[in-house]
């Protein structure tokens, strides 16, 4: 555990101007307040939230981020109270550890009520400030480490399953992929304990068969790039147990039928480094067609950059390999709380995110406990792909997006006279799903009209234009129609509470094996949907892809289903059309 003066030391090696007798103020509060209280490990509770300001002092983040972390239990956990944490330590604090706070009320709640309303409260807070993620993170990577002290086998597998569902995601999404990557290997240990302990062991096997193989490739990787007149570092090891395991489970293959276990890191000066150290290992080396990724110049949604590419090592070995300049590096690894980092001018970054307004938008839309859950679950999986215009404006869509999509992200008239459309120079029907860098060429019509395939169903948002005698048209709320200031009365509409029966169509792929048709069926029933027709689209060897329109209750009911095909074993992907 960090002393008080190692902490404050940490602090004011990179922010010397940082307030000592604030920061001394904070520890010794928190010891004071937490008092005897002991953890599952024997250790006295106050050596937790010193840990994770210990945590936040390796990020560079500020004094107030640094001090909410030592008191972000003490309100929940002891007497403190927020309005003294206020009065000793000021209001930012105070708002920021009221962020991290669980409400006492909430234990009497059942498990998913109450792992819902901490969330909520959780990410209302977080759409504020950002440093209440970063300091929630950081509360629940301690926890984790520590988990095995819990006697309770059940708890712990439930904690885990938490972390795994919400947590490292949410760390992935803000690019702390070294908090996601160490919350994911401490999950799966205890939610998988023997995959864990098969593939841990299987890796130790490599590693004492092989040698220093490892430290043999990046060698000569270096000394390629070397010989280029590149100067850079070049770092290796094994894949992460966990995605190895879930590559294993995703293709259905065993650990021995997995080929590139081992990736490394070469960091560079310059973007324009990158580039030259990438030309060279493609020349040194076969690379694996399909397997490049340019993430510099076309970054991922939570800021990620870098070259990624799987080469073809002597003897069909395979490898994976990521170049990137040493800020790029710095960034990945810790995300938005890199830029969170204590600068001398004292600036700060927007604390909103793109995906944490969607994860805002659902708390308004979600009528229980686990609805809320479900839908944040998905919301926080789902990637963006990027697709590009003939001209080359670059759009982002959700996966799984279609022509119709990007044409109305494009313009909402170019949408609804969208008639047909062109990815990369070929013909495609408006539902084909997009795929990164795809070139998209809309083909429209004056005498257009959208079709009634494209609506929403009950739990779209709606608003209504009342005109004389002609009564009231629906339409969506980012309509065009809305925003073009015509002759009408607009009236804020609602779906009816007694809604019933709307139509939804989904369209699933299903392995062409006996038994995913009548897998797909027991979805459809578990959830109460009633198939009104299917339609068999498309066939090849291993897919079927069916068209199925469903009687549903709302948009909420619709997305439901389509989670649970995707859950499904029997599907290989499911999507509303």
């Amino acid at each position: 555990m960090l002393r008080q003066y190692e902490l404050v030391e940490r602090v004011k090696a990179y922010d010397p101007d940082a307030d000592e007798a604030l920061l001394n103020r904070a520890y010794v509060y928190s010891v004071q307040k937490h008092g005897t209280q002991k953890r599952a490990s024997g250790d006295p509770y106050f050596s937790h939230p010193v840990e994770v300001a210990g945590l936040m002092t390796e990020l560079k983040l500020d004094q107030e981020t640094i001090v909410t972390a030592l008191l972000h239990d003490t309100v929940e956990d002891t007497l403190a109270t927020i309005e003294e944490v206020e009065r000793l330590f000021g209001p930012e604090v105070g708002r920021l550890v009221d962020g991290v706070t669980k409400l006492s009320k909430i234990e009497a709640m059942g498990e998913n009520e109450r792992a819902a309303e901490n969330l909520r409260k959780f990410l209302l807070a977080m759409s504020e400030d950002l440093r209440v993620l970063l300091v929630k993170l950081a509360d629940r990577l301690h926890n984790m480490r520590t988990l095995h002290f819990i006697k309770s086998e059940e708890k712990r597998k439930r904690i885990a399953r938490e972390t795994m569902d919400i947590y490292a995601p949410l760390a992935e999404r803000v690019g702390m992929y070294e908090y996601m990557r160490e919350m994911q290997l401490l999950a799966f240990e205890q939610l998988e304990p023997e995959a864990y302990a098969t593939i841990t062991g299987r890796l130790a096997q490599i590693r004492s068969q092989e040698g220093g193989q490892v430290d043999a490739i990046a060698l000569e990787l270096k000394q390629a790039l070397a010989e280029a007149g590149l100067r850079v570092e070049v770092s290796g090891r094994e894949k992460h147990p966990y995605s190895i395991w879930r590559k294993m489970a995703e293709r259905h293959v065993s650990f021995e039928q997995i080929t590139d276990i081992m990736a490394f890191r070469v960091i560079t000066e310059s973007p324009a480094d990158c580039y030259e150290a990438l030309g060279v290992i493609h020349q040194a080396w076969q690379m694996i067609p399909g397997r490049f990724k340019d993430y510099i110049s076309t970054p991922k949604i939570n800021g990620y950059r870098g070259l990624h590419t799987a080469l073809i090592y002597r003897d069909s070995m395979r490898v994976e390999v990521q170049i990137k300049t040493r800020d790029q590096h710095r960034t990945n690894e810790f995300g938005l709380a890199a830029h969170w980092a204590y600068k001398q001018d004292g600036t700060r970054p927007d604390g909103q995110v793109g995906w944490l307004r969607d994860l805002l938008e659902i708390l308004d839309t979600a009528h229980d406990a686990d609805e809320l859950l479900e839908h944040t679950k998905l919301a926080i999986y789902q990637d963006r792909i990027f697709a590009f215009t003939p001209k080359g404006a670059l759009h982002q869509l959700p996966k799984g997006a279609t022509p119709i999509d990007f044409a109305y992200a494009v313009h909402t008239d170019l949408g609804s006279l969208a008639v047909g459309a062109k990815i990369n120079g070929r013909h495609v029907p408006l539902r084909t799903q997009l795929h990164n860098g795809d070139v998209v060429e809309i083909i429209k019509s004056r005498n257009a009209e959208p079709q009634l395939s494209w609506l929403p169903v009950p739990g779209d948002r709606i608003v209504g234009l009342r005109r004389p005698v002609e009564g009231v048209e629906v339409h969506a709320i980012d309509c065009l129609t809305l925003a073009n200031g015509i002759d009408a009365d607009w009236i804020d509409l609602q779906w009816d509470a007694r809604t019933d029966g709307a139509t939804g169509r989904i369209r699933a792929t299903l392995y062409n094996r006996p038994g995913t048709l009548a897998d797909m069926a027991g979805v459809f029933a578990g959830n109460k949907a009633n198939v009104v027709n299917l339609e068999l689209t498309h066939r090849d060897d291993p897919f079927h892809t069916y068209d199925v329109d469903l009687e549903v209750r709302d948009l909420a009911h619709l997305t439901r289903i389509v989670s649970a095909l995707r859950a499904s074993d029997a599907i290989a992907q499911a999507e509303r059309i």
